[in-house]
């Protein structure tokens, strides 16, 4: 997306969508459906439009199938009323993909986790051992090392 103008077709679609999905689409199969991205080619031909699942059962694969029909068998009155709002002369054709998003944002937690796991087990190890001697920084010189050495400089 070049250009501004794009750019706001593109979030004007991504708002249309998101509010015939909420009122207008009476479909069973979808889900609680968010609108996270609309990409929109630079001669406004081809909007595709990225979507998460929100399941409340737990099954994601069922539910994303189930969503990912429905919206299949509305994008015709969703690509009318993108039109309509819109009022350009040739209407985008729409494309649903599912977002990885969320997947890989689990997937980044998980790592994180690890890594601080990894971390805190270095850490209790440094804390049980520590290489060297036990004081390793310098003390000043006690009053008797420095009479030793003015004698030292006396002669």
């Amino acid at each position: 997306m070049a250009s501004p103008r794009v750019r706001k077709i593109a979030d004007r679609i991504q708002v249309i969508v998101a509010e015939m999905l909420e009122r207008r689409v009476k479909d069973p199969r979808l889900g609680f459906v968010t609108i996270t991205d609309v990409r929109l080619t630079g001669d406004s031909q081809q909007a595709t439009i990225f979507y998460t699942v929100l399941d409340a059962t737990g099954d994601d694969e069922t539910a994303l199938a189930n969503t990912a029909a429905a919206l299949e068998s509305a994008k015709g009155l969703l690509r009318s009323e993108v039109a309509k709002q819109l009022g350009m002369r040739t209407a985008p054709t729409l494309t649903f993909i599912a977002d990885a998003l969320p997947e890989t944002a689990r997937h980044l937690d998980e790592v994180l986790a690890r890594a601080k796991a990894l971390d805190d087990e270095v850490a209790a190890r440094r804390v049980e051992s520590y290489a060297g001697d036990e004081d390793p920084y310098k003390k000043p010189r006690e009053a008797a090392d420095e009479d030793l050495d003015e004698d030292d400089d006396e002669k």
